[in-house]
């Protein structure tokens, strides 16, 4: 089945933030003057005199031709974001957002950070772009060319042409407003596309090239333009989104489950996972990021649930498919070399890794509902 390697942890004390209540102080004073009095009082002002005033125009794009444009870290700050009618656009929102609509716009190169909600494409034509949502939407679109991470199954309706890679992308906020929206860089399903509309016999959305790279559609900010002090970087080892091959046939019938169990340094060590095996020339197929209960790891574990109840409910779990001969053999090795002091699940026989695979994978799908 699997085994585990795990030391006696030391678990700090959670404590949540006490959320902070400001308050603004008001001169009260009587509603009658007092005779004789002609000083005139200044109005009462309260908390709402006090907000900063919001122009919608910050949180739109419209009607822009030939443009390099969009926001800049800070400025949405988790606001709704639309953007319509404009046409051979750079179009550049380095923030998280709640939910971003683009309508109406044709021959325009794209990237939305992380979106809390849903990003909704509508009537839109020869876009390319690179987007991170929690939902993923399009309808009445054609030919459009996504880098995408999607924490839930992308969707498209009425829409032909379309055609989609990975989320591979980094710039020094990205991080941090990936934890601003609440998404997982773990959980993407860029490659399991739900056609609403579909049309027998064509096909309206393929996969791009695995040798697609970014900058060929979707270039970095104009050097002159207000974005030219944001370091970028598109190779897929700086990507945030770790690079997985998703729906494309596998190289190899071998495959391992991996499983980081929750801790301080869970996030690095699956990231220190990756640079060793991608440097022995395997390759990453999935990953997923899930809560799991003790009955959860008993079905999905198996006979290996021994001290896992403790791991089990300190925090969600961090779990990749791993892809090619050997690499069995080879995760193990690594299991024992560079993570004998955290919690780990590795598949330990090749004949059976790819139960342990189908097993928690289709336990993940069924958590988040895909």
């Amino acid at each position: 089945m699997g085994c585990f390697f795990s030391k006696k942890s030391k678990r700090k004390s959670g404590g949540k933030e006490e959320a902070t209540t400001t308050t603004v102080e008001t001169n009260t004073t009587s509603n009658a003057v007092p005779l004789g009095n002609n000083t005139d009082e200044p109005p009462k002002q309260y908390s709402w005199d006090k907000r900063e005033k919001v122009d919608p125009k910050d949180y739109m794009l419209t009607g822009l031709k030939d443009a390099t444009v969009g926001r800049l870290p800070g400025k949405l700050n988790g606001q709704q974001f639309v953007i319509q009618e404009c046409e051979n656009c750079n179009i550049y929102v380095f923030d998280h957002s709640a939910t971003i609509t683009i309508d109406d716009c044709v021959n325009c190169r794209i990237f939305l950070g992380p979106i809390k909600g849903s990003v909704f494409f509508r009537d839109c034509k020869d876009i390319k772009c690179v987007v991170a949502c929690q939902q993923f939407r399009t309808r009445d679109c054609k030919k459009m060319d996504v880098f995408l991470c999607c924490a839930t199954q992308p969707i498209i309706e009425s829409s032909t042409g379309m055609k989609f890679s990975c989320f591979q992308y980094y710039y020094p906020e990205l991080a941090y407003h990936f934890k601003d929206a609440g998404l997982s860089i773990f959980n993407n399903n860029w490659s399991n596309i739900h056609d609403f509309t579909p049309v027998s016999g064509e096909n309206n959305w393929s996969l791009l090239p695995e040798t697609a790279a970014v900058l060929d559609y979707v270039p970095l900010p104009d050097p002159e333009s207000e974005f030219k002090s944001i370091r970028i970087f598109t190779e897929p080892d700086r990507s945030i989104v770790p690079l997985t091959k998703g729906g494309r046939r596998k190289d190899s019938d071998e495959s391992c489950l991996f499983v980081f169990f929750a801790g301080d340094y869970s996030t690095p060590n699956a990231r220190k996972l990756l640079d060793e095996v991608t440097a022995k020339g395997f390759v990453l197929i999935q990953t997923k990021e899930v809560s799991m209960r003790p009955e959860d790891a008993k079905r999905v574990f198996q006979n290996n649930t021994e001290g896992l109840v403790e791991w089990i409910t300190t925090g969600p779990v961090i779990a990749m498919e791993l892809n090619g001969e050997g690499v069995v053999e080879a995760c193990n090795s690594i299991a024992n070399e560079l993570f004998s002091g955290s919690k780990v699940f590795v598949s330990d026989n090749k004949n059976t890794s790819s139960r342990d695979v189908d097993h928690f994978f289709n336990f993940a799908d069924m958590q988040m509902g895909l």
